[in-house]
């Protein structure tokens, strides 16, 4: 079963036509979901704006009224890249509300795999400022929800971009494992390997960094053998994804070289941490060339539901896997640090 919450900002939080995070991208992925053909099998959610008591679990009250108060002043020019129009705050609040209706959905069900088709992305969000494209952390609103009902939390991001603001809001909760594939170097500039997690959460954060023309065969490899036994210790209750299709090899702002089928494979690596059925919730990030969303969401989606899809042939052979020995060495000595300054690994 495929649970849709959304689409959210196809009419609004309008940044242009020459802005990469267009309205268009909703269009995109959800010609990928109508590929896949099940349109009258699709569970649609009911979205509501997420209410500030579920965005204060992430943002700082006195953010959250000055991006209100921008946006009702016209908006403006949050960063370089992040803007804010008259309606962006509505937009935002519903796009994080999104994770949470799917979330919602699949408590009642107790059964089949929700998609979050929002925009504006939220991964890069921190919990006072806006960066990125992002205003509100949609993943990590949905995750805080669940670790205050009691559940443990894995978040895997595989944007091609590191989720700086969604390590940043875990980075000492022992309740959520942080794993992120990501290239390196790159924007925003963090993600390095020895970023393992706080006092209280050391080992909680996995960070995968890639350099520029990786092959899925390898980004796998290396979330499989690096994220798979922390993984495997953390046994989380739920798995969210940071579903970016930017590290796609076509898209104009990575520089890694996944297809539609690697995304596939990895949607299938990625649903067998989940610990059973109704548990896995997708939340689209980055991503900006039309034909590879679509192709890599109706990839992603058929992969999990077993649903056949015109995918691309998986990569291969760039670059060679010693980089997975270079990053465990970096990891293993940071998480060394720490217990020898007296933390305790989580893992």
């Amino acid at each position: 079963m495929l649970i849709v919450a959304g689409p959210t900002g196809a009419t609004g939080h309008d940044g242009g036509p020459l802005h990469p995070e267009q309205l268009g991208r909703v269009f995109s992925v959800m010609a990928g979901v109508h590929d896949l053909g099940l349109d009258g099998e699709i569970v649609h959610a009911h979205v509501t704006p997420a209410g500030l008591e579920d965005l204060e679990r992430v943002h700082a009250r006195h953010y959250l009224d000055e991006l209100e108060q921008t946006c009702l002043h016209g908006g403006g020019e949050l960063d370089a890249d992040t803007y804010a129009r008259p309606d962006s705050y509505d937009v935002a609040r519903r796009a994080a509300g999104a994770g949470l209706a799917a979330i919602a959905v699949l408590e009642e069900h107790g059964d089949g795999i929700a998609f979050v088709p929002v925009r504006p992305p939220g991964h890069h969000a921190l919990a006072d400022r806006a960066m990125g494209f992002c205003l509100l952390n949609n993943v990590a609103v949905a995750a805080a929800s669940l670790v205050a009902k009691g559940h443990r939390v894995l978040i895997v991001d595989w944007d091609v971009h590191h989720g700086n603001g969604t390590q940043d809001l875990f980075w000492n909760d022992p309740n959520v494992l942080f794993v992120s594939t990501h290239q390196w170097p790159l924007y925003p500039g963090t993600g390095r390997a020895d970023e393992i997690g706080g006092a209280d959460a050391v080992g909680l954060t996995v960070n995968i960094p890639l350099p520029p023309g990786t092959s899925g065969d390898v980004l796998q490899g290396a979330l499989e053998a690096l994220a798979g036994p922390v993984i495997e210790g953390f046994q989380p209750d739920w798995v969210l994804v940071s579903c970016g299709f930017d590290a796609h090899r076509d898209d104009p702002i990575g520089g890694l070289s996944l297809s539609s089928g690697d995304f596939a494979r990895l949607a299938k690596l990625v649903n067998t941490f989940t610990p059973r059925r109704g548990r896995l919730v997708l939340f689209l990030e980055g991503g900006y060339n039309a034909r590879a969303l679509r192709s890599s969401t109706a990839a992603t989606l058929g992969a999990l539901l077993g649903v056949p899809a015109h995918d691309e042939p998986t990569t291969s052979g760039g670059p060679d896997a010693r980089v997975i020995e270079g990053i465990r060495s970096a990891r293993n000595a940071a998480v060394a640090a720490a217990v020898e300054r007296g933390s305790r690994p989580r893992t």
